[in-house]
């Protein structure tokens, strides 16, 4: 990202709606906003198996391994406003599992771009099950989105679900139960 084009780029979208760039307050402003959002769309320069970097271990079982509640932040493609809440990743190892940070790293890669929250669900679906060899996967999130919350219907408390399965979450629906109540149970938020 050129930061110093997307300074410019602020100042001019500061003066269409009405500012002055050069009052106290917005005078940093600029600079602010091109590094939120280089920080924001970082994941544009990172891979998933980048960020795993290594971190698969040989486990001897093949266990349902679930990760709950993972923050997660990301902007909408049609508003660029943020969408926010929670991730829940499992999936059953084949003897290969990763260390649990990277799952978060994982998330975190994808969301780090402009997205809608059904694509990055299956996106890290698909990363987990490349980068593990799993037998199964599941990802289920939970996300309030400002563009609806903010904008247009201004409904405060909507909250979006979405889920994806692959491999055995997919074909086995005791496999799919399970890793549903394990992702329930304890649901606090």
């Amino acid at each position: 990202m050129d930061r110093k084009r997307v300074e410019a780029l602020v100042r001019e979208l500061l003066l269409e709606i009405g500012e002055d760039p050069a009052r106290e307050g917005l005078a940093k402003t600029p600079e602010r906003v091109a590094r939120a959002f280089e920080r924001l769309t970082r994941g544009y320069a990172l891979r998933p198996h980048d960020v795993v970097n290594g971190a698969v271990f040989e486990s001897g079982s093949d266990n349902m391994v679930v990760v709950r509640d993972i923050d997660v932040y990301s902007l909408c493609e049609h508003h660029m406003m943020p969408f926010f809440g929670h991730c829940h990743v499992g999936y059953i190892s084949r003897g290969r599992v990763l260390g649990v940070s990277k799952i978060a790293r994982i998330v975190d890669c994808l969301a780090a771009r402009l997205q809608i929250q059904e694509r990055l669900t299956n996106e890290i679906a698909r990363a987990v099950r490349d980068e593990t060899g799993a037998e199964g996967v599941g990802v289920v999130m939970e996300c309030q989105h400002l563009c609806m919350m903010m904008r247009g219907v201004e409904k405060q408390n909507a909250t979006m679900s979405t889920s994806a399965v692959l491999g055995s979450f997919h074909d086995d629906a005791a496999t799919r139960a399970e890793f549903l109540s394990i992702v329930t149970s304890g649901h606090h938020r």
